[in-house]
């Protein structure tokens, strides 16, 4: 029983003869001499009639007195996966902590040799009783040292090939340690000594946390330590200057306080009659006052204003409170004119690296990306707006008066790439959205706002169990929302959909949506896409497979990343419902026209571990490669299908015909779509309701009505009858429900269907208004 590697394979046949001479060996059978038979058979030759599965081979001996056989000898195809099955992960430890990194080698036959390297030399757990590796492939440091920070890579081989896996950096920092305070100093002139110490024993290394605690000590002297000495003139002069000084600063000092007071009651007074005024803003699209409409506000309002100074805690990691954060100065909107009011910042990535490096002082915002492609950002007041994410699916909704008059917030919105952010998985859970940041935390907001991001679940109350994650100031990740039993009073609420879902809060922060399967029939939607190359130069032609979560942000990337390789969709996309039920996924190519190409993979199939596309954190965008051969450049037509299936359960098939060189009509489906507009939106642009029907419709709606033509019955006509609670908790019912309405339907919305609701309701004069509005 062998594994077979790509050289011949040799078979020793022997069989008996009667003896012809006295010299003969001797046999185990006195008199029968042994015959030796030899057989080269090549793999290819092997294949060629018994293909890729196992076989095996005996040896057969026959003479006039009978036949025998030697027993089985099974012949088995030697191979070594690419992907390993766990990879270790970097890792940042204390001193003398312990270290595991984890390793599960590749699938292969005869099973694989595991080794370490650290920093390309070969750990030796015999020469370092420090560490040792156990069964299961993972390297284990009983106690870490400075010496052990280095770059640690898993490599598995056996005869046929050599895997490496990505490195892992290992850092082991030193958090910094006071010396004993120094001798307290002799008594100074000011009745004062002071004793010092020093941040090193021992000193912060690798990342380490700088000792707490002051440096410098001072104490009043006593009585009889103080030296006093008679004032002589330069001291008489010196204490006079002083004083002068003194009184100069304290008159410079009220001066700027009384300018200060009356730059205030302007601007309160300004904020106060714009915020009068706003009932009377124009819907998007409008066109100029007409005689007859004489209600509606002809002159726009003035909503230049100054700045303010956010105070809210940020939590650095290290500090215990950090410095205020500094809004940038000047108006959020210009004196507003005719037509569309909207502040775009669709600017250069030089802005967006700018507006990131003023958040990055900040400890807590040191892992946004630094990029404007996932990345949205805007000035805004208690008129509010909207952040879009282009081609994502990812927005937030930031609703009239959620902030208070009179400030103004500097607001972002990121999309993070999963191995930026170590999101932990426990059990089952999976992680169904991307993970999202808005803020900056800690702001204060008066109502709460919308965030809206896919999610890739089949939800069902049955087979999920979902939470709403939000990653707190020190960096650990809560669970703040249990899906289904929300409360009314809670600070967060959700409105969950089949592929997107709307999280109300009060609070910005980091988010991410999570599924923990209750059943194996729980399912994950896999987005399934084929790229190859636009162009062929070569005889050798290759077919990615992309196995992503179906949402717009994992698409967003896939086609990037295939635009920079030069690469091209060559099927329509399809979708794979991938269940909870621990089998592998599996993709197979079949049909290739022989005489023309031929299939360079060595196995019937490829496979992806379930727990891969499962809990994979870091690997959303797995892929499989088909390499093709074609017999001659002249072949440019391909036909061929590609199956791909989880074991036991849903499968998809793909039937790929056309020119390699020229064919490119599934271009089409992969073009951007901007979703309404730029990334940010403020004022009564960002809302598809006009601010003045708006109004109208809340005044209305919010009082009970006995015959029941209030916000409850709209609630039940757009199908949000479960939240009824959750609006009743609010000042505004009707505000929260055409909030959700807003974020739903933007920028598509039918404002149509909406009056007709409201019509329904027998609030007619608002409902015809809305609909003349909406047609203008």
């Amino acid at each position: 029983d062998s594994a077979l590697s790509p050289g011949p394979l040799k078979v020793l046949w022997i069989t008996w003869a009667p003896s012809h001479g006295p010299h003969s060996a001797s046999p185990p059978y006195p008199g029968l001499p042994m015959m030796e038979v030899r057989i080269n058979i090549s793999r290819q030759q092997v294949e060629k009639v018994f293909g890729l599965e196992e076989y095996w081979c005996q040896c057969v001996a026959w003479s006039s007195s009978g036949t025998t056989k030697s027993q089985k000898a099974y012949v088995r195809i030697a191979y070594l996966r690419k992907n390993f099955e766990q990879e270790p992960l970097a890792k940042e430890v204390s001193l003398e902590q312990g270290i595991i990194l984890p390793c599960r080698p590749p699938e292969g036959i005869p099973p694989a040799e595991v080794e370490w390297l650290r920093n390309e030399d070969l750990v030796d757990p015999s020469l370092d009783p420090n560490v040792y590796v156990t069964r299961e492939h993972s390297l284990v440091v009983r106690q870490a040292r400075l010496a052990d920070t280095a770059n640690y890579t898993c490599v598995a081989k056996n005869i046929v090939a050599r895997r490496r896996s990505s490195s892992a950096a290992v850092t082991v920092y030193v958090d910094g340690g006071w010396t004993e305070w120094s001798k307290w100093s002799a008594c100074a002139l000011d009745c004062t000594r002071w004793r010092s110490r020093e941040c090193s024993e021992p000193p912060p290394r690798n990342g380490g946390e700088e000792c707490q605690g002051a440096d410098l000590d001072t104490r009043n002297c006593t009585s009889d330590l103080c030296i006093h000495t008679a004032s002589g003139p330069e001291d008489v002069a010196l204490y006079v200057g002083l004083i002068a000084v003194a009184v100069c600063l304290v008159l410079l000092l009220l001066v700027l306080i009384l300018v200060y007071c009356r730059k205030k009651e302007g601007l309160d007074s300004d904020v106060a009659d714009s915020s009068i005024l706003t009932s009377g803003f124009q819907p998007v699209s409008i066109k100029p006052t007409k005689a007859d409409n004489s209600h509606l506000l002809t002159i726009q309002p003035d909503l230049s204003t100054t700045t303010t100074t956010y105070q809210g805690t940020l939590c650095p990691r290290q500090e215990s409170s950090g410095p205020k954060f500094q809004l940038t100065n000047g108006h959020l909107l210009s004196p507003l004119g005719s037509g569309r009011h909207t502040l775009h910042h669709s600017s250069p990535a030089s802005e967006a690296e700018d507006f990131v490096a003023r958040l990055s002082t900040q400890n807590y915002f040191r892992s946004l990306p630094r990029g404007a492609s996932n990345m949205a950002y805007g000035t805004f007041n208690f008129l509010g707006g909207r952040l879009m994410i282009p081609n994502t699916g990812i927005s937030l909704l930031i609703p009239p008066d959620a902030i208070p008059r009179g400030k103004i917030y500097e607001i972002y919105l990121t999309l993070h790439k999963q191995e930026d952010v170590r999101l932990p998985l426990a059990g089952c859970q999976t992680l169904l959205s991307p993970i999202i940041s808005c803020g900056p935390p800690g702001v204060l907001l008066t109502r709460p706002v919308i965030l809206s991001m896919d999610h890739c679940g089949e939800p069902s109350p049955e087979n999920w169990s979902l939470r709403l994650k939000k990653q707190s100031c020190e960096g650990t990740w809560e669970d703040v929302l249990h899906l289904g039993e929300e409360s009314p009073a809670h600070l967060y609420y959700c409105q969950l959909e089949a592929r997107a879902c709307h999280v109300f809060t009060e609070q910005l922060g980091r988010f991410a949506l999570v599924g923990e399967a209750l059943s194996s029939a729980a399912a994950k939607r896999l987005k399934l896409l084929l790229f190859a190359p636009t162009a062929c130069t070569s005889l050798e032609y290759t077919i990615r497979v992309y196995c992503l979560h179906d949402t717009h942000d994992a698409l967003k990337e896939v086609i990037q990343l295939e635009k920079q390789m030069g690469g091209q969709l060559i099927e329509e996309p399809r979708v794979l419902h991938f269940k909870d039920s621990y089998h592998n996924l599996r993709l197979s190519i079949h049909d290739v026209p022989s005489s023309l190409w031929k299939s360079k993979l060595l196995v019937s199939y490829q496979e992806i571990p379930f727990y891969h596309i499962w809990n994979g954190g870091a690997q959303q965008f797995l892929h499989c490669t088909f390499t093709l051969e074609r017999f001659s450049p002249s072949t440019t037509d391909l036909a061929c299908k590609i199956w791909i299936w989880q074991v036991e359960g849903d499968g998809q098939s793909f039937n790929v015909n056309f020119n390699i060189n020229k064919d490119t009509r599934f271009a089409e489906l992969l073009a951007p779509d901007n979703e309404g507009g730029v990334p940010a939106l403020v004022g009564p642009s960002a809302f598809k309701i006009p601010f003045l029907i708006r109004q109208k419709i809340i005044s209305s709606l919010d009082p009970p009505c006995g015959r029941g033509a209030d916000w409850r019955t709209l609630a039940q006509k757009l199908h949000l009858d479960s939240h009824l609670g959750f609006f009743a908790s609010k000042p505004s019912p009707t505000a929260m429900i055409l909030n959700l309405w807003e974020a739903r339907h933007f920028p598509h919305g039918n404002l149509s269907q909406l009056a007709a609701a409201v019509a329904d309701l027998g609030k007619q004069d608002t409902a015809l208004f809305m609909v003349s509005e909406a047609e203008c």
